[in-house]
């Protein structure tokens, strides 16, 4: 397999496609859902809710929180996690930046 040539990219595609591979499972979106609806959560309220093992949440909290986008407190022995504000907005721009790239076809400029 070959290495992925990152340095041809800007740094924001790279964080961007960074982001978007950590988001790409099923399980951290319905996550990150839950801790926006309920903004924090103890690790075992998303085994309930969610229905997956105790050592899957854990797996997929681990890559979201690697990419900064929860955070978590510790409390005994409860982890307790919510959104981190300011990751959230950074990654909110680079979605909009792509999203707001797009040109509607209708005026007829699409290929």
């Amino acid at each position: 397999m070959g290495v992925t040539r990152s340095d041809l990219f800007t740094q924001e595609q790279n964080e961007l496609a960074k982001v978007a591979k950590a988001m790409a499972h099923p399980a951290r979106l319905a996550i990150l859902q839950h801790l926006l609806k309920t903004n924090a959560c103890i690790n075992g309220d998303l085994v309930q809710e969610l229905g997956l093992a105790q050592a899957t949440i854990s797996q997929h909290l681990r890559e979201l929180k690697e990419i900064g986008i929860i955070q978590g407190t510790i409390e005994g022995v409860s982890v307790s996690y919510c959104i981190n504000p300011k990751k959230w907005a950074e990654i909110k721009a680079l979605f909009n930046g792509l999203f707001d790239g797009y040109v509607d076809p209708s005026t007829g400029e699409c290929c």
